[in-house]
């Protein structure tokens, strides 16, 4: 059994289907449907049962999945020691981050941060913070937007104020369509509280799209209205007719945080990275 053969099968219980495993690590269904097969061979057992739905862990399949976990921190552990020893900026860095920020903050970062450590391989995966709160563990720090994780120092990078937006002036008893879009709790949340407290309001919920760049460009096409946090705005959504999200006059807002463990933060490639963040000038 190969390293790789232990973390598929810890993706494949994570994403539920091979289809959807497939999509995440860029592997082909075929090509996951037979190391999949092998490995089940390799311990002569069934690991998952294929329902009509999702994946489901057989009893001896949990057992083995545990293994795997097990098998992959241990690995783990000898690299940041070997890595840790050298006290070179070299290795992989891992890193989970919210969608938003992968999007509108990461690249320039990490282009300056591989000019200055080529040597560095970059492990990346991106998702809802919902998501990469659930899979911290995974990371070497993790990017998200809400509440900073617990047991983890955490770095405060910027603030992000809401507002909504609409191609049409906003007025009191009108019916507008909403747009929201597939997000984490707590920003649901954040909205639902605010949109609860407009009484005079009257609001359809028609659309729900998969990620709030596709909210943004349905909404400029005149089919509702949507939520939008501050650091998503141009010059020309700036046009539109717009109002802050506010509680008692406070503008709601979300937080932006870097989170990692004090243990990781030895490891040169991690601590190189918080360094770049923390110098950035972040824009929320």
């Amino acid at each position: 059994m190969k390293v790789e053969d232990y973390r598929l099968l810890i993706q494949l219980e994570h994403y539920k289907t091979i289809r959807s495993t497939a999509r995440h690590v860029l592997i082909s269904q075929p090509a996951i449907t037979q190391r999949l097969k092998f490995i089940e061979e390799y311990f002569g057992m069934d690991i998952f049962v294929r329902t009509s739905r999702q994946l489901v862990l057989t009893p001896l399949g949990e057992a083995v999945l545990q293994h795997a976990k097990e098998m992959i921190a241990k690995e783990e552990e000898l690299h940041n020691r070997i890595r840790s020893s050298k006290n070179e900026v070299s290795g992989t860095l891992s890193l989970g981050v919210s969608s938003l920020v992968s999007q509108h903050y990461l690249p320039g970062l990490l282009q300056e941060y591989t000019k200055l450590y080529p040597d560095v391989t970059i492990d990346l995966v991106t998702g809802v913070s919902a998501e990469i709160k659930q899979t911290a563990s995974d990371y070497h720090l993790a990017i998200l937007r809400g509440e900073a994780l617990q047991g983890y120092e955490r770095f405060h990078l910027f603030d992000d104020p809401l507002y909504l937006f609409d191609t049409e002036e906003f007025a009191k008893g009108k019916y507008r369509p909403f747009i929201e879009f597939k997000t984490d709790a707590d920003y649901q949340r954040l909205v639902e509280e605010w949109m609860y407290q407009q009484m005079d309001w009257k609001v359809r919920r028609t659309m729900k799209v998969d990620h709030f760049e596709t909210a943004k460009q349905l909404m400029v096409t005149g089919l509702g209205m949507t939520v939008l946090p501050k650091s998503l705005i141009t010059k020309e959504l700036k046009k539109l007719p717009h109002i802050p999200l506010l509680d008692e006059g406070v503008p709601i807002q979300r937080k932006t945080w870097a989170c990692v463990k004090k243990e990781v933060r030895a490891l040169p490639q991690v601590e190189a990275f918080i360094n770049l963040l923390e110098y950035k000038v972040w824009k929320g």
